[in-house]
C-alpha cells in the first residue's frame, strides 16, 4: 500500500504531461472494469503501448479499477441487461452474435456489456476530471504540502526515501 501511494505521488509529481497520466488512468479504467481477458483489452493494451500514455498511471490504475469492478458488478449487470434487452437494438445484437469475432468478445454477457458501456461513456469525463485534478494538484496542493509540518516529518521517514527511489530523485532500493 505504501509503495502504491509512493508510486502515485511519484507519477503526480513527475514532469509528465497531465494528459498522459490521465490517459493512463482512463485506459486502466476500461481494462480494469471489464474482464481482463477480452478482445477489447488487447486493443486497450495496444493503444497504451503505442500512444503516449503514462505506463505507471496505467499500471497503478488497473488493480484499483479491477477492485472497484467487483463492487460495481450489479450496476454493470443492470446497464448491460438494459442494452441487451432493448428491442430497437435486437437486430444489431443478432448480427453481431452471428459474427465469430464479436462472439469472442462475449458481449452477450450483461456484465461484460454493461462494464464496457460504462467505461466507454466514463472515459472522456474521467479524462477531463483527472486532467483538471492533476493540474490543480500541481499548482496548489503540491506547494502547500511541501511546506507543512507533516511533510517535513515524512521527509525524515522511510516513506520519503521510498518515494525518492520511485521518482528517481534519490537512491534506489
Amino acid at each position: 500500500m505504501m509503495r502504491m501511494l509512493a508510486r502515485l505521488l511519484a507519477v503526480l509529481n513527475s514532469e509528465t504531461h497531465p494528459g498522459q497520466i490521465s490517459l493512463g488512468f482512463c485506459f486502466a479504467m476500461v481494462a480494469g472494469f471489464t474482464p481482463l481477458m477480452s478482445l477489447h483489452n488487447l486493443l486497450v493494451l495496444l493503444l497504451v503501448l503505442v500512444i503516449r500514455v503514462n505506463l505507471s498511471a496505467f499500471l497503478l490504475g488497473l488493480p484499483v479499477c479491477s477492485g472497484l469492478a467487483f463492487g460495481l458488478d450489479p450496476l454493470f449487470h443492470r446497464i448491460g441487461l438494459a442494452a441487451l434487452t432493448n428491442e430497437s437494438l435486437a437486430g444489431l445484437w443478432t448480427s453481431l452474435y452471428n459474427s465469430t469475432l464479436w462472439r469472442l468478445e462475449h458481449f452477450n454477457n450483461s456484465i461484460v456489456m454493461g462494464s464496457l458501456l460504462f467505461s466507454l461513456v466514463s472515459f472522456v469525463p474521467l479524462y477531463v476530471l483527472s486532467n483538471l485534478a492533476i493540474r490543480r494538484y500541481r499548482a496548489h496542493v503540491l506547494a502547500w504540502v511541501e511546506k507543512t509540518r507533516v511533510m517535513q516529518l515524512l521527509k525524515a521517514s522511510r516513506f520519503y526515501s521510498l518515494y525518492q527511489s520511485f521518482s528517481g530523485m534519490g537512491g534506489g532500493l
